[in-house]
């Protein structure tokens, strides 16, 4: 079977001839590790500073030629894809205060994450107005949401996105990174925002049905990108439990959720959920809505084979090995994932390898590729638990 042959029959609960491998997201050190070479993909503060510097062309060069050795070099059967800042793009530096330290135009200070590399907002310092929202309001913007302009797919923010079609569409699947929609909340603070969750319900629900049918609206122009799934990525759970309510969940977020899949369905396209944390108690509803359930975080008590034995025969799971031990553990613990994964997920079909949530600064490359021979050696259908010893 070719990869995306694969992935299709992963998606559609029938068995493949090997287990697929796919990531959502792999940060630059998994690049240079298994490449050989320095890479501006995901590369975080050095990213950054390319921009700054104007080298906006050389970093989509690097996702366009990085991206597709990379996943050709782990022999992976998804290829992720997202939109790039315009040709021309060059935003103005930021003043460095100290190795670590920067402010921006209106004195806000960024640190650089001592674990990821990632520039972050360490003090706002900014006077800013915060003006709620009105239901009126957004009553307005929702009229006006089919009146948008849906863009033009040759524009160059999508440069990546048609390399990755024309390179590998006829071997591999396409996924498209898009918008979501999470718990819908608002205040000048995440804690205002979450007290307003409970406070003022019909704001907040105005405003997922506000995004809801901006997402259902970009569906049809995603489609003429040429790629064969989306994936939304956005988190409902902590490693304890869901964010909010179930309640609210199912009264606010699930009908555009459902909507949304609907859209894409509707286009030929698969939509494969990015969801972090504690679902249990909306799981049956994620399962109903997508074609796939990916990040599902076993450190927040996501088991796979409880998974599997509940809502596997309707939800393709991705995941199984975890993403905590792809940065601190053993190619033991690899394989213990793997054997646990595949012995319980994989059979019947409806089941891709990968991270917990993602191969992330830190992960180990004896990790990485353990994780690829024990898809190799032990991925071959029909799955014999036997064998993966």
């Amino acid at each position: 079977m070719l990869p995306r042959e694969r992935v299709f029959a992963a998606l559609e609960h029938r068995e493949p001839d090997r287990i697929p491998w796919g990531e959502h997201s792999v940060d630059y050190n998994v690049y240079e590790d298994i490449l050989g070479r320095e890479t501006l993909v995901q590369s975080k503060i050095r990213q950054t500073k390319a921009y700054w510097d104007g080298r906006r062309d050389e970093v989509v060069e690097h996702y366009k030629r990085d991206r597709i050795d990379l996943i050709n070099a782990l022999e992976m059967d998804i290829v992720f894809v997202g939109g790039v800042p315009p040709k021309g793009y060059h935003p103005k530096p930021m003043k460095q205060i100290d190795h670590e330290t920067y402010e921006d135009e209106r004195g806000n200070i960024y640190r650089v994450s001592a674990v990821t590399g990632d520039l972050r907002l360490f003090e706002r310092r900014e006077e800013r107005k915060y003006t709620p929202p009105t239901l009126e309001g957004l009553q307005e913007q929702i009229d006006r949401v089919e009146e948008q302009p849906l863009g033009d797919p040759q524009d160059s923010q999508w440069e990546f996105v048609h390399h990755a079609v024309k390179k590998m569409k006829d071997t591999h699947f396409i996924l498209l990174m898009c918008g979501d929609l999470g718990f819908p909340t608002f205040g000048p603070t995440e804690e205002d925002g979450w007290i307003n969750l409970l406070m003022e319900p019909e704001i907040c629900k105005k405003i997922a049905e506000l995004q809801g049918r901006r997402l259902v609206h970009q569906v049809k122009f995603q489609a003429q990108l040429g790629v064969d799934g989306i994936m939304p990525c956005g988190d409902l759970g902590s490693s304890t439990g869901l964010l909010a309510s179930p309640e609210i969940y199912r009264e606010m977020v699930y009908p555009w959720h459902k909507a949304h899949a609907e859209e894409a369905h509707k286009y030929g396209l698969k939509i494969l959920k990015h969801c972090c944390g504690h679902t249990w108690p909306v799981i049956e509803e994620l399962a109903e809505v997508y074609d796939a359930y990916e990040g599902i975080q076993a450190s927040g008590g996501m088991d796979i084979k409880a998974l599997k034995e509940r809502v596997g025969h309707k939800l393709c799971l991705w995941g199984g090995i975890w993403h905590e031990k792809i940065i601190s553990g053993t190619t033991e613990d690899i394989r213990s994932d793997a054997r646990y994964a595949f012995t319980h997920a994989a059979p019947g079909g409806g089941y891709i390898m990968g991270s917990t949530h993602s191969l992330a600064v830190g992960a180990k490359r004896e990790n990485i590729l353990e994780m690829k021979r024990c898809r190799d050696q032990w991925g071959k259908y029909p799955i014999d638990p036997k064998v993966m010893v």
